[in-house]
């Protein structure tokens, strides 16, 4: 498609999404970058990870957005003692009859939002596994394809130990975007007293579906990056592997680096973001705005790290200020 075509196309769509933004903005004051990444993770299909102390409205957003589209939602409430089937459903014998069949569970939804989703078992967290990556459920001997689109939006608490498990370095890596979000400011906090204190909620509208959700997920793909802007992003991630290759003195600090599902997800995050903006080309800033959100949570450090207090964000910073920006 040719890039003016394109970017008349991008302009209409995002008609759209100014009117999904006010209507989560109906529920949620502020936070631009959660909603901008849970935009993302909707119109290319990728999972989010959300990550905050309680009380920063993480479950209402997430509620919010489903709500804009016309699509089943599902929230699911994550505990130590969930079992698998919980999840993906199972198998029920009938007597009457002598054979079995099957109960769906929550997961053969649309958008899924996994409350707390570190406070379930390994057990659990395999069985999502599948959903998440091959997008299909297995029960017994019968393997279930899931509806599109298919949507896990997680939260989990960072400063809550007690009855939560490391979520599976497998499964985050399957998370497209891990979004840290912070306390609002002072006027932020006021609007928020008003809207819950004092003011009646309006209810959020929906506004698109299935089928356009699909279109602006063609519209973003055709996103134009230039060749240099993809060696841009396979130097950040590779980077994070071999940092002395781009004289950064950080490999004490890293165990492993990023995957090559890394590199997939920030070309895609970075097109995406490249459209919210209402654009039909990549720039150097849009990878460097949105690579915090696709690295962070796929570069495991060292002890060394964890005991000079260096976070992965940290460690961006400085791949950041050392490979060349095209």
């Amino acid at each position: 498609m040719p890039l003016e075509e394109l970017n008349v196309q991008i302009e209409a769509k995002h008609l759209v999404v100014n009117r999904i933004r006010e209507e989560i903005g109906k529920v949620l004051v502020g936070q631009r970058d959660l909603i901008d990444g849970l935009l993302m993770g909707l119109f290319t299909r990728g999972h989010i990870l959300i990550e905050g102390v309680p009380g920063l409205a993480k479950t209402s957003a997430v509620k919010a957005l489903a709500d804009t589209v016309h699509a089943d939602f599902k929230r699911i409430q994550f505990t130590p003692d969930l079992l698998p089937a919980d999840l993906v459903g199972t198998e029920i014998y009938r007597p009457k009859t002598g054979d079995f069949t099957i109960k769906k569970g929550p997961l053969f939804n649309n958008i899924i939002l996994a409350d707390e989703i570190n406070r379930a078992p390994s057990k659990v967290q395999s069985a999502l596994l599948e959903a998440m990556q091959e997008r299909q459920i297995t029960i017994g001997e019968t393997t279930f394809p899931l509806a599109d689109p298919f949507l896990v939006m997680a939260t989990q608490n960072p400063i809550e130990q007690e009855g939560t498990y490391p979520l599976p370095e497998a499964q985050v890596d399957r998370f497209m975007l891990k979004i840290l979000i912070d306390y609002p400011d002072k006027a932020e906090e006021k609007e928020i007293m008003k809207r819950v204190g004092f003011d009646a909620p309006q209810p959020v509208q929906p506004v698109l579906n299935p089928a356009e959700i699909s279109a602006i997920g063609d519209l973003i793909n055709g996103v134009y990056m230039e060749e240099k802007l993809k060696d841009y992003i396979v130097d950040l991630v590779f980077a994070t592997r071999n940092p002395a290759a781009y004289n950064i003195d950080i490999a004490n600090y890293i165990q492993f680096g990023a995957s090559p599902r890394a590199t997939i997800f920030l070309s895609l995050a970075a097109r995406a973001y490249a459209f919210l903006q209402s654009r039909a080309y990549v720039t150097p800033q849009d990878v460097k705005t949105i690579a915090p959100a696709v690295l962070r949570h796929r570069i495991l450090l060292t002890y060394e790290a964890e005991a000079e207090d260096i976070d992965t964000d940290r460690i961006i910073g400085r791949i950041f200020d050392s490979v060349e920006v095209p």
